[in-house]
């Protein structure tokens, strides 16, 4: 089975966080989200707490398929254990994804030079070597980066159709009715 971790800090972006999760479970991926804080309660930017499933020091992090990085906050960056094995990740050619500001966690460990990204307006400066692309989520390699909180759900498709399939993308997009309303 395919498996993600999400990780969660103070103030990251409900949407992006949890409609990425919902999005990837429906798509048949096993998500474990993990708390960067010494607390299982993490407390998003607009005051949801959220319990993760686990502590991150107790998350397999190189065994998962996928890397989420939400936004919503610049703590991520701050946060030298997630740095550790986002390089990591990087070095053993695993995806890892982010969305809003947390592109700069990639950009500050050099993992953007000479890829398309896309991040939240103003984060760009923090995108080093990247080539911004005003998209709401964009595919390079490895690594995939979403807009922001408004495009969470092409941000979370575009992740289950690379580690998942573009049929399973598909078929999630179609039951959330993202093409259109069905009305008759």
């Amino acid at each position: 089975m395919t498996t993600a971790a999400v990780v969660l800090i103070d103030g990251f972006e409900e949407i992006e966080a949890l409609a990425t999760v919902d999005i990837l479970r429906r798509g048949g991926v096993d998500v474990t989200t993990a708390s960067l804080t010494d607390s299982q309660v993490v407390t998003g930017g607009h005051n949801i707490p959220v319990q993760a499933d686990a502590m991150f020091a107790d998350v397999d992090v190189q065994g998962a398929d996928v890397l989420i990085i939400p936004g919503g906050t610049t703590a991520f960056d701050e946060h030298d254990g997630l740095k550790k094995e986002v390089v990591a990740r990087a070095d053993a050619d695993k995806y890892v994804a982010a969305i809003c500001a947390a592109p700069m966690v990639l950009g500050g460990l050099g993992l953007l030079k000479g890829k398309n990204a896309t991040c939240y307006p103003g984060f760009e400066k923090y995108c080093e070597g990247a080539v911004i692309l005003d998209a709401p989520a964009v595919v390079d390699g490895k690594v995939i980066t979403g807009h922001g909180p408004g495009w969470a759900l092409e941000f979370a498709l575009s992740i289950l159709a690379e580690v998942v399939s573009v049929k399973k993308a598909a078929e999630v997009r179609s039951g959330l009715l993202l093409d259109g309303p069905n009305i008759p």
